[in-house]
């Protein structure tokens, strides 16, 4: 008989697990809290508008072909994938505005606009972006990291000065570039990594070679489509999704797990996946004695940024905004100050909209615009419906000048997402444990 498995949480790597699992020839059942799958890959529909409320970036296509491929499939057999061009846009300020192109002899020539000579730069910082890229995924995310033996080998010590894991990505990239615009272009990936770009390995310029040469791509109909895809894969392997199902504790009985419960039901099992959150399985569904961190560890975890969201229906289309588009016509690192060293309410805030409308009209009635707009916050700041007012004509106020439209007439549907909404999740998330 085939053993047991329970995966706690169908997000991406839920689901994943899930599919290899079964392959492998386990019996595996998913345990979904919600009642869609997807994790924080979930979307909403709103008067015809379809938001996705998770990631809207969708890099490392590579991945993803490499995933499906486990299973004889490509990423085509469950979604349409297109690639972005241009891949992004930044507003600097008024009349400011840089289209970063998807085609990389496009891309040098963008860079010798702003500072003659920097393409040659740009082709060696992208050969060593490469070089960490392959490096990086081959021979550190594929690894299971069961021991640190597991990295002691000659090629990877030998690679460790190459991969710059001693100097920040900020010095890498200022050795190279002069040009405010630039430098910001190439330090925007990493800013929702945990850290300042001062404070981050120059190992993690892989997230441009990511960006500029992998390219920005989209599913047609919005992210939840790979979630589909999963999903479907998954079951096409035999695995049991079951919705509605939080998990309320794990009963592990001298180390090794026997059964799952949930509000209305227990699971026996013989293996379980844990695919929700690290510290809510540890320390919320796990008894005391089978935990290996403290709740005093954990609060002292630095923790990566927050953030304000306005998911906007307009009742028109908008001029100058791509798929997306960045917002950096205000004191980057200052921003950067208030999320890591000093958190606050930013004073000018860098901000997101994505518009997935311009390039699907599937998510949006016919002449109307979606638009997903994200304010990164550090975490734990105090939430108010004034402070998200105060902050939505912040934001509006700089969109509509500097893509020079009225907007905010326009608007026929908006909900707000901020730190009180995450905590009435962890809030009902601890009710229903004690219950």
């Amino acid at each position: 008989m085939a053993k047991k498995v329970i995966v706690i949480g169908s997000g991406f790597a839920g689901l994943s697990a899930a599919a290899c699992l079964a392959q492998a020839g386990y019996d595996v059942t998913i345990l979904e809290k919600n009642s869609t799958p997807g994790g924080r890959a979930r979307q909403f529909v709103e008067q015809g508008f379809v938001f996705d409320m998770g990631p809207s970036w969708y890099w490392m296509p590579d991945v993803f072909e490499q995933y499906f491929a486990l299973f004889g499939k490509k990423p085509s057999d469950y979604y349409d994938l297109i690639r972005l061009d241009p891949s992004y846009c930044i507003y600097f300020g008024k009349n400011d505005k840089m289209d970063v192109p998807a085609n990389l002899e496009d891309l040098y020539a963008l860079f010798e606009q702003y500072e003659p000579g920097s393409s040659i730069h740009l082709k060696k910082f992208l050969a060593e972006a490469e070089y960490k890229y392959q490096v990086g995924m081959n021979e550190f995310v594929h690894k299971p990291s069961l021991s640190v033996l597991e990295f002691a080998d000659w090629r990877i010590l030998a690679s460790l000065f190459r991969l710059q894991m001693f100097s920040s990505i900020s010095k890498s990239i200022r050795k190279l570039f002069k040009n405010r615009q630039l430098i910001q272009m190439l330090e925007f990936p990493v800013l929702f990594l945990g850290a300042k770009p001062a404070h981050t390995p120059a190992m993690y310029s892989l997230m441009n070679y990511a960006d500029l040469a992998l390219g920005t791509w989209y599913p047609m109909g919005g992210m939840y489509k790979i979630i589909e895809g999963m999903v479907a894969l998954a079951e096409e392997m035999g695995v049991k999704i079951l919705l509605n199902q939080e998990v309320k504790s794990i009963y592990v009985p001298n180390g090794h797990a026997t059964k799952v419960i949930t509000q209305n039901q227990e699971y026996d099992t013989d293996i379980i996946i844990g695919g929700a959150d690290y510290h809510h399985i540890e320390q919320e569904l796990l008894h005391k004695e089978n935990r290996q961190y403290t709740e005093q560890y954990w609060d002292k975890r630095v923790m990566a940024p927050s953030s304000l969201l306005f998911y906007l229906g307009v009742n028109k289309k908008l001029n100058n905004l791509q798929h997306h588009n960045l917002f950096f016509d205000a004191d980057f690192d200052q921003h950067a100050i208030e999320i890591y060293e000093q958190p606050q309410w930013p004073s000018k805030p860098l901000f997101y909209v994505c518009a997935p409308s311009v390039t699907d009209a599937s998510v949006a009635p016919e002449g109307y615009e979606n638009l997903f707009v994200l304010i990164p916050l550090a975490p734990d700041l105090e939430d108010t419906e004034a402070l998200r007012e105060q902050y939505f004509s912040i934001v509006m106020d700089r969109l509509e000048n500097l893509t020079g439209q009225d907007i905010r007439n326009h608007i026929i549907y908006k909900r707000s997402f901020a730190h009180n909404d995450f905590k009435k999740i962890i809030t009902h998330i601890k009710e229903m444990l004690t219950a």
